[in-house]
């Protein structure tokens, strides 16, 4: 069994073959896929999505690229959406230095708040963190920051949710930080690029941790691995990405698929829900 746990299925791109591209998802045995959303729209378009399609499951939240898009009535809003059945995580949520299409000041505003929302609703989160660049680390530093206080105030009152609080979504940040979410029950969710041959950093997250720390994601339609780079990504290719784990762990794609499937079931809670 294969699972998708990122994927933004409710982009236009996607419009025109939508069920083609779901056919083939299941053909390559997927079970299960999480479609998160970026803003209010979107977020009540992939709780449509999953109306429609039984493997589909949804996140709301606004990204912190769509931050400006917040308003008095926004937190209320997420709030009676996370209440749906297939609302399995608040997201996609988190800092953004690279994009820079909303001041850090209210891009962290929001991301507390709807951390406070997940608490509330015992939800995980689906958190994106992307760094100004290559020598910048500070957009992931202050997001782990943010993310160890509101877990450990999770653990200080034996909340559920503290062993199981979200995914590190297409994480490509170095080793130390990764051990930093670990160490914090957090999984690294592992993308498209890790089939690309300079990506040496991912490659050795992947190498560091076990199999139950990891999650396999297309993120599409972005990210799309090799052999299909440069084309749009979709779920059906989260296989690409599960062989390339398994060359890196020296398991067998049975074993990484059965893995990381179980651990997205952990985190989601997405079996019990017909």
């Amino acid at each position: 069994m294969l699972v998708d746990t990122h994927c933004h299925l409710n982009f236009e791109i996607f419009a025109q073959d939508l069920d083609a591209i779901l056919e083939r998802a299941r053909r390559e045995g997927l079970a299960r896929i999480l479609n998160p959303g970026v803003d209010l729209p979107s977020s009540r378009a992939a709780i449509g999505l999953a109306e429609v399609y039984p493997e589909v499951y949804a996140a709301v939240g606004v990204h912190p690229n769509d931050a400006m898009s917040w308003d008095a009535s926004t937190l209320s809003e997420l709030r009676e959406l996370a209440r749906h059945p297939k609302v399995r995580a608040i997201g996609e949520i988190g800092l953004d230095d690279y994009r820079q299409r909303a001041p850090r000041d209210i891009q962290e505003r929001i991301f507390r708040q709807q951390l406070e929302l997940a608490a509330e609703a015992g939800l995980p989160v689906v958190v994106h963190v992307r760094n100004a660049g290559p020598e910048d680390r500070r957009a992931v530093e202050d997001a782990l920051d943010i993310l160890t206080a509101w877990q450990g105030e999770l653990s200080a009152h034996t909340t559920p949710l503290a062993e199981r609080p979200g995914v590190l979504h297409s994480f490509s940040d170095k080793l130390d930080m990764a051990r930093r979410a670990i160490a914090m029950n957090f999984w690294i969710g592992i993308t498209g690029p890790v089939t690309f041959r300079k990506a040496e950093e991912t490659q050795k997250v992947v190498a560091g941790f076990p199999l139950e720390n990891l999650l396999a994601e297309t993120d599409a339609p972005f990210l799309t691995p090799d052999p299909h780079r440069g084309k749009r990504n979709e779920p059906s290719y989260v296989r690409f990405v599960v062989e390339k784990i398994a060359q890196i762990k020296g398991q067998a794609p049975e074993r990484v698929a059965d893995v990381t499937s179980a651990n997205a079931e952990r985190l989601f809670n997405w079996q019990a829900i017909h």
